[in-house]
């Protein structure tokens, strides 16, 4: 078993949300002794409001994977010691890629984005990830997800006015360029490769990263000498990091890393 001993945990946002998403785990993981930081991807730093108002925004646009991930390396190298990473959805793809290049001393990747080549036959998965996808748009515009879009692949299952409210709270526009990294090689991660602990969390209702996709992806690691662990929580959807029991998947995290 190995000792994860860094207090620092790095907080890494997903697709076509705000990195404010993350404030309330930041005040719980503080209250718990860590240091906490949640930035902002590059040209995304204002409001959610403010962020859909520069829809189509050409700077966000032109964002592709390994610039965010080399982006979040720099970040990292600042630091004191190496943090404990934690990513949701794309966020947990960069997470992974973060975690190969040796730059966490542990990942945990919530409802995570697969690697390249990792794939599921899920209808949901399809239907909610053709939009940002855009195969037929032109990349040079950002897509910004409409509200029925956010509902079928973040907020499934919830009251139409929280749905409204988290609409309202969190989506900005999105890199088209980003979201097809996912498919390339920019995405691609070495199995066989020894890393620090990694826990995959999935959510059984999650339309977008189905908890079976989540799953294949943990099984995908070879190595004998690390840790992978995978945990499904009942119910949950993809808007995991706000859903009212978002402090029961925050805390299984939390003993995670402490045992």
């Amino acid at each position: 078993m190995k000792t994860i001993n860094s207090k620092t945990v790095l907080f890494v946002t997903g697709n076509f949300v705000s990195h404010l998403g993350w404030a309330t785990w930041q005040k719980h993981f503080e209250e718990q002794g860590y240091t906490t930081l949640a930035p902002a991807w590059p040209f995304k730093d204002g409001s959610p409001a403010e962020l859909r108002a520069t829809h189509p925004n050409k700077d966000i646009a032109s964002l592709r994977l390994n610039q965010v991930v080399d982006y979040f390396e720099n970040i990292i190298k600042a630091l004191p010691e190496k943090p404990i990473i934690v990513g949701h959805s794309m966020g947990g793809l960069i997470t992974q890629l973060l975690l190969q290049r040796g730059l966490a001393a542990a990942a945990i990747a919530i409802h995570s984005v697969p690697p390249q080549g990792v794939i599921t036959t899920k209808f949901s998965f399809f239907k909610a990830t053709w939009g940002p996808l855009g195969l037929f748009t032109s990349a040079n515009n950002t897509f910004l997800m409409s509200f029925p879009q956010w509902q079928y692949a973040f907020t499934n299952g919830m009251p139409v006015e929280e749905q409204q409210k988290a609409y309202d709270e969190n989506v900005i526009p999105e890199s088209k360029r980003i979201s097809r990294g996912g498919l390339t090689s920019a995405a691609k991660i070495d199995f066989k490769k020894a890393h620090a602990p990694l826990l995959f969390v999935a959510g059984s209702t999650d339309n977008i990263m189905p908890a079976s996709l989540n799953y294949s992806n943990y099984k995908q690691y070879k190595n004998n000498h690390s840790i992978t662990d995978f945990k499904e929580f009942e119910g949950n959807n993809h808007f995991v990091l706000g859903l009212p029991n978002w402090k029961q998947t925050a805390d299984y995290i939390l003993n995670w890393i402490k045992n």
